[in-house]
């Protein structure tokens, strides 16, 4: 999968070190997947969520951390609508970001 921007996840560790590691191997799985449908993502991560138009809400780091993608299957491409604490993904419309 093509992952738009992995700007967006550096510029979230930088200020979340904590983070890195867990943001850096789930840019590595994703990039190296090809999902064709939900399914797919739902059989390697199982906690993700699934909010209409194809977003998908990752928790990262034991849920202190949410990662909200658009996910374009037959562009084969993950665009990154957010990253944030989970505090911060309490304050947000998933459905909209």
């Amino acid at each position: 999968m093509r992952i738009i921007s992995r700007k967006t996840l550096r510029e979230f560790w930088e200020k979340h070190p904590d983070s890195r590691q867990q943001l850096q191997a789930w840019y590595v799985d994703v990039k190296h997947s090809q999902w064709k449908k939900s399914s797919d993502i739902k059989a390697i991560y199982r906690n993700a969520s699934f909010l209409a138009d194809n977003r998908v809400v990752f928790n990262i780091k034991g849920n202190k951390y949410r990662v909200i993608v658009v996910v374009e299957y037959r562009f084969e491409a993950v665009y990154i609508r957010f990253v944030g604490t989970h505090q911060e993904y309490d304050r947000i419309n998933a459905e909209i970001i």
